[in-house]
């Protein structure tokens, strides 16, 4: 197998393929406005994502229900760890308030982990669906979910609800889960991927990091685990590292090497997949929904 072709980290300086470009346009100003006037949450903005321009403009927009703390410590993620503040039960009117206003065409919500409760957010993650359609008839859904520790009750209310497009991150290989997962497990991801499809979720989707250590050969066999258990999507993106606490970047993975890896997962029979350096979980995700 050949070498996962690279740029090694000598200095912090990144590849010119990195950068990204001050987000234009009108809607994006529009948007802009609605989120600051209103204080709406948005991960777009408190992510600081690359894309935000280009998905706002095409109507896209990510949300995080269930607070801001996370009961896991993955050594890639920004979001704070510790013990999470109660349940907002007006929440899911609050997000769809905000889709609402927004005018949102196609709707990303996304969670914490919340290993603190008996349901671990289920429950609010139903009724935030259940009121994003009962406020905007014609949004779409992706719901990007927690393993839910694999629990069939707390994913069959995801089922229940029925988004168009569920989704669930492996994030990395196998051989590097431990280490940048921390609490979760690399075949508990797999069967709630296989399990969500089994039960008649249409689309299915699930992504990963590059540029942690991982080999090219590794990377294939993630590929292949994932169509294995019947994902319909993938996301292939670069690792950038959150702050000085966080796992460092191994590599710069090339634009050349991200479409090598596109090629190869459109061969395994993906229904979409988007690779490149600045690619995120919502990335185009408007276009999944197809």
């Amino acid at each position: 197998m050949e070498v996962q072709e690279r740029t090694e980290i000598k200095h912090k300086k990144k590849p010119d393929w990195i950068r990204v470009k001050l987000p234009t346009g009108r809607k994006y100003t529009e948007l802009r406005g609605l989120v600051e006037n209103y204080n709406l949450n948005t991960i777009c903005t408190s992510g600081s994502c690359p894309n935000m321009g280009e998905c706002w403009a095409e109507g896209t927009a990510t949300f995080m229900i269930l607070g801001n703390i996370c009961t896991r410590s993955c050594a890639f993620c920004g979001v704070k760890t510790g013990r999470p503040s109660s349940v907002d039960w007006a929440e899911p009117e609050k997000v769809a308030n905000s889709i609402k206003i927004m005018k949102i065409k196609h709707a990303v919500i996304t969670s914490v982990d919340r290993d603190d409760i008996k349901d671990m957010g289920s429950i609010i993650w139903a009724e935030t669906v259940n009121a994003i359609r009962r406020l905007n008839p014609n949004t779409t859904l992706e719901t990007l979910i927690p393993d839910f520790q694999g629990n069939h009750r707390n994913i069959d209310r995801i089922v229940e609800v029925s988004p168009e497009v569920v989704s669930h991150n492996v994030e990395t290989v196998r051989r590097l889960t431990r280490k940048v997962r921390v609490q979760a497990k690399y075949d508990t991801s797999l069967k709630v991927l296989l399990y969500l499809k089994n039960q008649g979720i249409k689309r299915t989707k699930s992504g990963i990091m590059l540029g942690l250590g991982e080999k090219e050969d590794e990377v294939l066999e993630t590929l292949r685990d994932l169509r294995a258990n019947k994902v319909d999507i993938v996301t292939i993106g670069q690792y950038l590292q959150p702050s000085k606490k966080h796992l460092p970047v191994q590599s710069f993975i090339t634009p050349e090497q991200f479409k090598k890896y596109e090629t190869y997962a459109l061969k395994l029979g993906f229904r979409h997949v988007e690779s490149s350096p600045l690619v995120r979980s919502s990335y185009r995700a408007h276009k999944h929904v197809a």
